[in-house]
């Protein structure tokens, strides 16, 4: 089971117990957040209508904020002696995805599975 969400501009294909670098978020390690569903799969069922996946969010705790490694950004125009050299680190927020939404059907297959293996 897999969802697509996104924030920051960006989109992550993420499942439960996933570990994701996302742009900063104001929040502190510890908290909780909610992000948005786009797509939903749960292995037999996809859901992509906005309408059905309006309500349905993403839980993910906040690991850390940190910065990444930074990337060079160099301009040269040749034989015009013009040069500039760069640097850049984006802010990040480590994310620990913990719950997914579940739909109707795989809730109930789901539960079955579990009632199967118990009575094994």
């Amino acid at each position: 089971m897999y969802a697509i969400v996104a924030t920051g501009g960006k989109q992550y294909k993420v499942a439960k117990g996933d570990i994701v670098s996302v742009e900063k978020l104001d929040a502190q390690p510890g908290d909780n957040v909610d992000l948005d569903v786009l797509f939903l799969n749960d292995g037999k069922n996809t859901i992509s209508d906005p309408g059905a996946l309006g309500s349905k969010k993403v839980t993910a705790e906040v690991l850390e904020q940190y910065k990444d490694e930074k990337v060079l950004v160099f301009k040269m125009k040749k034989r015009k002696r013009y040069h500039r050299l760069n640097g850049h680190r984006q802010n990040l927020t480590k994310l620990l995805i913990t719950a997914l939404p579940t739909s109707r059907a795989a809730a109930k297959a789901a539960s079955s599975e579990d009632a199967a293996e118990a009575a094994e």
